[in-house]
């Protein structure tokens, strides 16, 4: 695991080139009979009162030796959370394969319904490519199911209808077939033909409207049975997640058959440097109550615990308790604002939160790569015939591919958004903001140390 500080020197140029921490401080606490929980909640405790509730917990890894009760104990209980949240994300799979087969249906009725909208459009070249289009889709869904009798087998197969085709192509209605230089066989079979066409058109809009409302409505069901479901597998998955061991193959306090548990906990703390108190208390000068910093600096301590343990069951309880070694590095630092944004990205790339993504990639990313075809869909506006005098400018090719007319995703802005960087100090950052942040970080670091050490009554420390 990538250790937090090898971070903050990683994303601040002033502690490579300090190459460490303001300051350091080392405890050693070992006492195999009493509970190592105090020690953590203590600092807990500590850190809260000292930077105000600012405190985030960075690291939460453990490791047991394979021939340790703990060890089975703890693998079975991961088991129980893969299987549900297997058994959630298989329903998962199954919901969104229904997601996916509505948003084609709803793309192939949208394609068609933009002919029936073109056939209002007040272009005239518009209006008759809507036309033929329909008369296409008649020929080869409608009336091709009358078999030898249809259009189409009729023009091919028998003498005297070959012109049959072409001339239901140009007809719009009953009226005009009287007007073609045809023989009488082929406008008897016309004359019923474009009427049952017209009648197909409007009929066939008023259908396929209400499926297509009909469609977007289950879609909404499911959209939201999918975010249900993901909702209950996320806590199986993170809880499966936490449950892990880590990898410790090679660590010799961890011996196989030994009844041993390895801890590592890394507790991070900041706090913001008020300048215009400062100013005023004559830790920087006077005329820094007016100056408008350009980027605030911050006091931080990281606590790193490192515990090796012997866990051991309480009886009556399905719990254990963990006495033994317990080595606790407190570091300090000063950190601007956007050290500590680049911080938070870098801890978001590293390891640390692999195991977070790979559950959010299962639950809520699944959706989210279809979320701006989903809502596209479900924001549209009811379609009916009344409601669509007007030419409906959107292009169905485009459709096809999930190009529409919307804003980029928060996901999208996020990724073509720049990386952070970190400006180097200036002259006032550099000799009075990040000197008295520091001092300020060595103090409260310090007195973290101290106050831990007094309580328990520590008279040898590092």
């Amino acid at each position: 695991m990538t250790e937090i500080s090898e971070i903050i020197e990683k994303v601040s140029a002033y502690y490579k080139k300090k190459g460490g921490p303001e300051s350091e401080h080392t405890i050693i606490y070992d006492s195999p009979s009493e509970s190592l929980e105090p020690a953590y909640f203590f600092i807990l405790d500590l850190m809260n009162d000292m930077f105000g509730g600012d405190v985030q917990k960075l690291v939460d890894n453990f490791a047991s030796s394979p021939g340790s009760g703990h060890f089975g104990d703890m693998g079975q209980r991961a088991t129980i959370m893969q299987q549900q949240g297997s058994k959630i994300l298989g329903d998962i799979n199954l919901v969104l394969k229904s997601v996916l087969n509505i948003l084609y249906d709803l793309r192939d009725f949208r394609m068609r319904l933009k002919h029936y909208d073109d056939l209002k459009s007040g272009d005239e070249k518009t209006r008759e490519a809507a036309l033929l289009s329909l008369k296409q889709i008649w020929l080869d869904k409608v009336d091709i199911t009358k078999g030898n009798s249809s259009i189409k087998a009729m023009a091919t197969t028998q003498a005297g209808f070959v012109t049959l085709i072409d001339a239901f192509l140009v007809v719009k209605n009953e009226k005009d077939v009287d007007k073609l230089d045809l023989n009488d066989k082929v406008k008897r079979i016309l004359r019923p033909r474009i009427q049952e066409f017209n009648t197909w058109v409007k009929e066939s809009e008023k259908e396929l409207r209400k499926r297509y409302e009909i469609e977007k409505a289950y879609l909404k069901s499911q959209v939201n049975s999918l975010k249900l479901y993901a909702r209950w597998a996320k806590p199986y998955l993170k809880a499966a997640a936490e449950l892990e061991m880590k990898e410790t193959s090679r660590e010799p306090a961890l011996v196989k058959v030994f009844d041993t548990l390895l801890l590592e906990l890394t507790l991070f703390g900041k706090k913001k440097l008020d300048v215009k108190s400062a100013a005023i208390s004559g830790e920087l000068p006077r005329e820094f109550k007016k100056l408008k910093i350009k980027r605030d600096y911050y006091s931080c301590v990281l606590a790193q615990f490192k515990f090796r343990g012997i866990p051991r069951r309480i009886a009556g309880q399905s719990h254990y308790s963990f006495g033994g070694r317990a080595e606790i590095d407190f570091k300090a630092y000063a950190l601007n604002e956007d050290e500590i944004a680049a911080l938070e990205e870098e801890l978001k790339k590293s390891e640390i939160n692999d195991v977070l993504k790979l559950i959010e990639g299962a639950t809520g990313k699944s959706l989210e790569k279809i979320q701006e075809e989903i809502d596209f869909f479900l924001n549209e506006p009811s379609q009916t015939p009344e409601k669509l005098e007007k030419k409906d400018q959107s292009n169905p090719f485009a459709a096809l591919i999930g190009k529409y007319d919307k804003p980029k995703s928060e996901e999208e802005k996020t990724e073509n958004s720049k990386k952070i960087s970190v400006a180097p100090d200036n002259w006032i950052e550099k000799t009075h903001l990040r000197e008295l942040a520091s001092q300020k970080a060595q103090d409260l670091c310090f007195s973290m140390f101290d106050t831990y050490k007094k309580a328990h009554g520590m008279a040898s420390y590092t």
